[in-house]
């Protein structure tokens, strides 16, 4: 299935935004991977709180911009666009938190955060 033929199907939309539904998309499944990773670090040893802190709150900006980012009717572009910089800001800040913890799922978890942020960064210019 995809995303982009989900909103070409709008009938308010004229063109799909290419970097926009791929901002969408890379916060959704950011979303999951900081999910995850919050809960492979509540598993850990050692007292991973912080990074399980920072996961959940990346987690659920990741999901209300990727929401946010598919709605075409009504859109308000101020918002949209806070978000997307809030997705930034909370991607950023996850992929520090977790870079420093040498496990596996904290590596891949910065990796995806650090691709987010950038694919949010590059939608901001496209977002009118």
């Amino acid at each position: 299935m995809s995303l982009e033929k989900m909103i070409a199907a709008h009938p308010q939309v004229d063109a799909v935004t290419e970097e926009l539904v791929l901002a969408a998309r890379h916060a959704m499944l950011c979303s999951l991977f900081c999910t995850s990773c919050a809960d492979a670090c509540s598993a850990e040893a050692m007292d991973m709180s912080q990074c399980v802190r920072t996961c959940m709150d990346c987690a659920d900006v990741c999901a209300a911009t990727a929401r946010l980012a598919v709605r075409r009717t009504g859109q308000d572009i101020d918002v949209l666009r806070t978000m997307l910089e809030a997705c930034i800001k909370a991607c950023e800040t996850c992929a520090d938190e977790c870079s420093r913890h040498d496990n596996p799922h904290c590596q891949l978890c910065a990796t995806m955060c650090r691709e987010c942020a950038e694919d949010c960064r590059k939608a901001l210019p496209k977002v009118r």
